[in-house]
């Protein structure tokens, strides 16, 4: 499948309706095994038992693959077993809620729409699932497809090294290494009639870091979110692949540690406007200008692919012929909504003659509503103090500064919107140079990641901050559990103790 029809992605539970194409689905996934598709009455039997273990993906409403899996017991899966065994001969009579471990059944992706990345996605589910439930880790019997063609050759133990050597490839075990599991052991006669295997698997298991001994009920509620910071290298490409290379290698570095957000600068794609360096600053922003909408799409492209919602930072917009300073939320779902700089810089007016915007909004995402506000907007209180009261948990600031003030002009007051609005901000910036892009010489850049100054947080209000004026990612959770015991108990509680009764704060109606 081109991924440029990838347009919207979902995640849900599996349901008896979604059976029909269920079953289409897996007779195309396992063509090798001709007639390996779950009977109707099993996939009842495992939704009624454990509803929470059997999702599936979508891809534009079209079911694209599956995941489905049980609950069992760690002493179950002492000595040796087979897939029959430990579905209890296809029936999953074997499930126990009470069990510690969580044992994967099934997990494909149509061929159309392999390359997706797709059975990442269901993976992190599994692993949060599993996390969610405090259960010790993930458990499954995973095929090595390619052995039939070293069978002779080598015993499964010998090809499962030459596999984590890298000197054969085998696109299962590959995949399931690649994504954090480590083999336990080798399981004989594990599956029967998977000759591409010789019937053989190697056990994978993944363990839960987070597990605690069941002393108290687990969390029901997502409240970890995990923020990737880029802090970007201001280098010339000679083309918008180039660049867009360099934007993926760092959206894959941050997502391989299952972040939630990737937040890229303001005005990262500067380095384009040396093909246009030859006319003026006003002229080469707007020939900067026409990259927007195709840097859009492959970002919203990336988000999906890589199951992470990213913050494209900014770029410069023509709209009606008048020249914005426009970013974009790029979800994981495969929706974008866009977000405007209000505030323009007296030198983006001067030398750019750039407009402000007009719209200020919060977002839902999946990890809870946030703001963005670009650089010179995190300076006007005002704005931030709205999204709050829209439920903001965390403001993100892209922003570009080419001198260390004006740097310390924006840490400073991202620093006071956290305390004000009792909220976490992540704010990154671009490092290095441009000598041939005119207005765009020189950046100074920290990202960091603030947090409010009380007893559950940092001391000085920084959870994580980066390197000065060096290339690198940031990653940092956040809890937001803990906003809301501030806002209940803080020793200051800035939201509450507003004199609401002396003054209000409101968003004018301005015509579109």
């Amino acid at each position: 499948m081109d991924n440029t029809q990838a347009e919207n992605i979902s995640l849900s539970y599996l349901q008896l309706s979604d059976y029909k194409d269920l079953k289409s689905a897996m007779i195309e996934a396992y063509r090798s095994m001709p007639g390996s598709y779950w009977k109707e009455s099993q996939i009842e039997s495992l939704i009624t038992k454990f509803p929470e273990g059997q999702v599936v993906i979508r891809i534009n409403d079209q079911l694209a693959g599956c995941a489905l899996s049980i609950v069992v017991s760690d002493a179950e899966l002492e000595g040796e077993h087979t897939y029959k065994d430990i579905t209890t001969d296809f029936t999953f009579d074997n499930h126990n809620n009470f069990g510690d471990m969580l044992y994967g059944i099934d997990v494909f992706i149509k061929p159309e729409f392999r390359g997706l990345r797709l059975g990442r996605r269901l993976y992190d589910y599994r692993k949060e699932l599993c996390e969610k439930l405090n259960l010790k880790g993930i458990v499954f019997g995973g095929r090595i497809p390619n052995y039939h063609k070293y069978a002779d050759k080598m015993g499964p133990k010998e090809y499962l090294e030459k596999v984590k050597l890298k000197e054969i490839y085998d696109p299962v075990l590959n995949f399931q290494l690649a994504n954090d599991f480590h083999p336990a052991r080798i399981m004989k006669n594990y599956l029967e009639g998977d000759s591409a295997s010789s019937e053989f698997a190697v056990l994978l298991e993944w363990n839960n870091i987070f597990y605690e001994k069941p002393n108290k009920k687990a969390s029901t509620n997502k409240t970890i979110v995990r923020l990737g910071l880029i802090q970007w290298q201001m280098r010339l490409y000679d083309n918008l692949d180039e660049l867009m290379q360099q934007a993926e290698y760092f959206i894959d570095a941050v997502s391989g540690y299952r972040s939630d957000f990737a937040l890229f600068p303001e005005l990262f794609n500067a380095p384009l406007m040396a093909e246009f360096n030859h006319l003026s600053e006003a002229q080469a922003v707007r020939g900067l200008a026409k990259y927007t909408d195709e840097i859009v799409k492959r970002f919203g492209q990336l988000s999906v692919s890589y199951n992470i919602n990213i913050i494209t930072g900014s770029m410069p917009k023509i709209k009606n012929d008048k020249l914005y300073n426009v970013g974009y939320l790029c979800k994981r779902d495969g929706s974008i909504e866009s977000y405007e700089k209000l505030h323009i810089s007296p030198l983006e007016a001067k030398v750019w003659g750039m407009q402000g915007g007009n719209t200020l909004k919060s977002f839902d995402t999946d990890c809870g509503k946030i703001g963005i506000l670009i650089c010179y907007d995190a300076e006007f209180p005002e704005l931030s103090r709205i999204l709050a009261d829209q439920g903001m948990d965390i403001l993100f600031i892209p922003f570009l500064t080419d001198t260390q003030n004006g740097y310390s002009r924006v840490r400073n007051c991202a620093m006071a919107r956290a305390i004000e609005n009792e909220c976490y901000v992540a704010m990154a910036g671009s490092v290095g140079n441009l000598p041939k892009v005119h207005n765009m010489d020189m950046q100074y850049a920290q990202s960091m990641v603030i947090t409010p100054c009380d007893f559950p947080f940092p001391s000085n209000g920084i959870k994580a901050e980066a390197t000065p004026n060096n290339e690198m990612t940031l990653i940092a959770d956040v809890d937001l559990s803990l906003l809301r015991e501030l806002n209940q108990f803080g020793s200051v509680r800035n939201l509450k103790d507003r004199r609401t009764d002396l003054f209000e704060l409101r968003l004018k109606d301005i015509p579109k």
